[in-house]
């Protein structure tokens, strides 16, 4: 048993309560597989992850993220928190102002956004699958979202990891007033999306919904607003820069700011450190 660092760092909210907290484990180089699943299992939080030696020579750390029930090849407030907690620990980047991240989907850049309060953005990777849903599986998705045929616009998967699909709705409203059926859902990892109406603070309204973890409803998810982001924008439904809300169901204050610049679509928000010290493992 060893003694590691600890920090827990609450992604997407300037107020600590108000995001998605992630768990990070500090030079986890020495813990096997099994030790690693086998904390993120305990913690029971949505993603548990450990900070370790790059194997890439251009990358400052490498990063391992954890459900409590798989490993992922990334994620997105993760990352974003593991960053946060990584600079906190008195790490310095090769680059001042991007961190380079190294995980199974591969390097993922993370840049420090001036004049945002010190808000982090990491570019969104590129997506494993994309494109049209099949109709027996948006009709059984319907289904397990208790909607009706007219409350969905489009669908479409946006899988950049994860394994998510997506579903456009008609308004912020409906996506609000969902009740799911985790049982109905059951092999998929679903976001939905919806406008808020305009004068609104946010553009548009998100709830992501995973069947096998903790709720079945993730509070903010930064590697669904990456996919969200690059079909809403490609298919010209949302302007190259906007804010997103999520997490209003379940008490959370989740605000994601996404921007399209050239070829790289940046994901960012607030990291709030919650917990920090040592976790023998």
């Amino acid at each position: 048993m060893t003694e590691h660092r600890f920090s827990q760092i609450d992604v997407f909210a300037d107020r600590l309560t108000e995001g998605n907290p992630v768990a990070v484990v500090h030079d986890a180089d020495d813990l096997t597989d099994e030790t690693m699943a086998a904390f993120a299992a305990w913690t029971n939080l949505s993603e548990t992850t450990f900070l370790l030696e790059p194997t890439d020579p251009t990358a400052d750390y490498r990063l391992r993220i954890f459900t409590p029930d798989r490993e992922l090849s990334f994620a997105g407030h993760p990352t974003l928190g593991a960053a946060r907690a990584w600079l906190d620990a008195d790490e310095a980047p090769r680059d001042q102002d991007t961190l380079v991240q190294e995980c199974a989907a591969g390097l993922v850049r993370i840049r420090r956004e001036a004049g945002s309060g010190g808000r982090l953005a990491f570019a969104a990777p590129p997506l494993l699958r994309y494109g049209p849903v099949d109709d027996a599986d948006v009709a059984i998705l319907r289904r397990g979202l208790g909607l009706a045929a007219t409350d969905i616009v489009d669908a479409a998967w946006v899988d950049n990891g994860p394994g998510w699909v997506a579903l456009l709705l008609r308004d912020a409203a409906t996506v609000l007033d969902i009740e799911p059926d985790r049982v109905v859902l059951t092999g998929f990892d679903v976001g939905v999306v919806g406008r808020h109406p305009a004068g609104s603070d946010a553009a548009v309204e998100v709830r992501a919904f995973v069947p096998t973890v903790g709720t079945g409803e993730d509070p903010v998810t930064g590697s669904l607003h990456a996919g969200l982001g690059r079909w809403l924008i490609d298919t010209g439904r949302l302007p190259t820069a906007y804010t997103a809300t999520q997490g209003t169901c379940l008490g959370r204050r989740g605000r994601v700011h996404v921007e399209q610049v050239g070829n790289d679509l940046w994901v960012g928000g607030a990291t709030t450190p919650g917990v920090s010290g040592k976790v023998h493992l």
